[in-house]
């Protein structure tokens, strides 16, 4: 049976609140109290942000996040550097939202101010990190993509999921992206250096990626796996391919 967050026990909360340690689950993610957590981890914030930051208590949590990115930005741009080795999650995550906030950033600086981030030991701030950048990314699709492309020959499997996941067609938690939805080849840069990739968690990424692709070009999809199949014969590109077509009706 699955646990909400009446079921975490009273003490975690507390440490979760405090700053003290990481979210498990993302049950315990979504339970954090995020005025008390900057209160407590960010004093100087002051009683107006945390005032702001409690009357949201009621909004989604990824207003949230936003909302506690650009409350710590106007205490100044350089935050998030500060805000990166906390040992909250939550914490990092406001970091990433930081640097998403941030209005003097190009997109070559921003990918690196948040390539950390998207690195993170933590299943949350690395969802974050995508999360906090990817209208940036949107906004200048192309370079985007050709800058991420770069991100796919990473040692880290997380960095190269990052690539991936950041401009997934029909992402969790976010808007969809037009563009990619009608012409999903335009990220063929980042796709095809991953169709075997070695690590689960990318190959998950990549997979989710042509599912959502499929539900708009399901053709292109088909042809696509079709040819991995054939040019990559390897498990990595066929458990790939499966999740990509998992929602095409045969």
């Amino acid at each position: 049976m699955s646990k909400g967050v009446a079921d975490i026990d009273p003490g975690q909360l507390e440490r979760l609140n405090a700053g003290l340690v990481e979210a498990a689950t993302l049950t315990e993610c979504l339970a954090v109290d995020f005025a008390a957590l900057m209160q407590q981890a960010l004093p100087d914030m002051g009683s107006a942000a945390v005032h702001s930051m409690a009357a949201a208590a009621g909004s989604g949590i990824s207003k949230r996040m936003a909302l506690a990115g650009q409350l710590i930005l106007e205490r100044g741009p350089d935050m998030a550097g500060a805000l990166q080795a906390h040992g909250s999650d939550t914490v990092r995550g406001w970091a990433c939202f930081v640097i998403g906030a941030r209005t003097d950033l190009g997109l070559e600086e921003r990918l690196d101010l948040i390539r950390p981030l998207a690195d993170d030991s933590h299943f949350g701030v690395r969802e974050w990190a995508w999360m906090a950048v990817r209208p940036h990314l949107v906004a200048e699709l192309e370079p985007a993509i050709a800058q991420l492309a770069g991100w796919t020959d990473d040692a880290s499997e997380r960095v190269r999921r990052f690539a991936s996941e950041a401009l997934r067609p029909r992402g969790v938690w976010c808007a969809h992206i037009a563009a990619l939805k009608q012409q999903p080849d335009l990220a063929l840069p980042i796709l095809e250096p991953l169709r075997a990739d070695p690590a689960t968690y990318v190959q998950l990424s990549v997979g989710n990626w042509l599912n959502d692709a499929s539900k708009d070009q399901p053709d292109w999809v088909q042809a696509l796996c079709a040819r991995w199949l054939a040019q990559s014969p390897v498990d990595a590109t066929a458990r790939i391919s499966k999740r990509a077509l998992r929602s095409i009706k045969s």
